[in-house]
């Protein structure tokens, strides 16, 4: 159920109201179940078909008065299919909402440690990084450079997200070209490239059909890699540029759908190292962020660089990590956490829908 503030509420309950039939609301006066009359009083003539006529017309118009209140308080198109898990409080709240019963923690999952080699290890020189630190925001397909440009200096963002790459791409990039990267990056923005291919064995939300198979993860994960890095360097983005794995929310509790995505994310780490680019992965805190804090735990490796955790609990923060991400983990200017999802802004009179993010980790270069 979304949250509606006072004013929304208040055009919500008229037009309960005015939908209500108008006899209905005159039986407060005169139905059976009203006050009885005073003694003596007679019962008033029946309403003219003519007063019913105008009570209907304003009823219809007052309607359409409302009808744009109500319209903007709709939500927006989502930029990830499958929302990312919030708070446990919120979950459970959700779940006893739907069920009546409280939600409870999933078992712990059972991972195998998988080892490759990392190439990183046999570089002479380290591979360069950038890093930011400060406000961003990530948006569904590529925003017009015109809207980049209002929202420079406007905005309190300096960094955004953009999908790069992956054959399941919630939408379309029409404007995503090298150009497109050139004009931004000399305004000033830093760029977050995203890759979304497939998805974990136990995904329950549609839209996205391609999923890991757990027998062949590893392979699979150097062959999207492969992929990302290609789509990158079309866009004219140099080595040591993190791409991050866009793995959406899935149910946890199944140790072999968990040990199928820290697997593929092995293998995806280790191709992008030995292209010589850097490896990130997106994904909720309490799904794939947690299962890659646990292949961390058992000794995976080579693990992602940088971790970009979704918790939509308003909280612009990179250090808390939901309990999640301890302090060992990730923790040297390597997340990024996005905090609010699908929210609709607007600076220098350009409007788009967004997820805001707080980052403290790499950016492309």
């Amino acid at each position: 159920m979304r949250y509606l503030g006072p004013a929304a509420l208040t055009a919500a309950s008229l037009v309960l109201l005015l939908a209500t039939d108008q006899d209905a609301v005159g039986m407060l006066a005169s139905g059976p179940s009203a006050a009885p009359a005073r003694a003596g009083a007679r019962p008033g003539p029946p309403a003219e078909p003519r007063q019913q006529q105008r009570q209907e017309q304003q009823k219809e118009q007052q309607k359409e008065q409302l009808a744009p209140e109500l319209a903007a308080q709709r939500l927006p198109a989502v930029a990830h299919q499958a929302a990312p898990l919030t708070t446990a409080t919120t979950a459970t709240t959700a779940a006893t909402a739907t069920t009546g019963a409280t939600a409870a923690e999933p078992p712990p999952v059972r991972l195998s440690r998988t080892v490759l080699p990392d190439p990183l290890r046999s570089r002479r020189t380290p591979l360069p990084a950038e890093v930011f630190t400060g406000a961003g925001f990530d948006a569904c397909t590529a925003p017009p450079l015109e809207t980049m440009r209002a929202w420079w200096g406007t905005s309190p963002y300096g960094a955004v997200g953009i999908y790069t790459s992956g054959r399941q791409r919630a939408c379309a990039q029409p404007r995503l070209t090298a150009a497109w990267v050139r004009e931004v990056r000399a305004m000033g923005w830093q760029l977050v490239p995203t890759h979304v291919g497939r998805q974990a064995p136990c995904m329950t939300a549609s839209g996205k059909a391609q999923r890991i198979d757990p027998a062949k993860a590893v392979q699979q994960g150097k062959e999207e890699a492969a992929e990302a890095v290609r789509a990158v360097k079309d866009l004219g983005l140099r080595t040591g540029t993190p791409v991050y794995l866009d793995i959406e929310a899935y149910p946890r509790g199944d140790s072999a759908c968990s040990q199928a995505v820290t697997d593929f994310t092995v293998g995806w780490t280790q191709a992008l190292h030995r292209a010589g680019f850097r490896s990130g992965f997106y994904s909720s805190i309490d799904a794939g962020i947690a299962d890659l804090a646990a292949a961390a735990r058992a000794g995976s490796a080579p693990l992602p660089d940088a971790v970009w955790y979704a918790r939509w609990d308003d909280r612009a923060t990179t250090t808390d990590g939901a309990g999640r991400l301890g302090d060992d983990l990730w923790a040297d200017h390597a997340r990024i956490h996005q905090y609010r999802g699908n929210v609709q802004e607007a600076y220098g009179g350009a409007a788009l829908t967004v997820d805001r993010d707080q980052l403290d980790g790499p950016v492309a270069r």
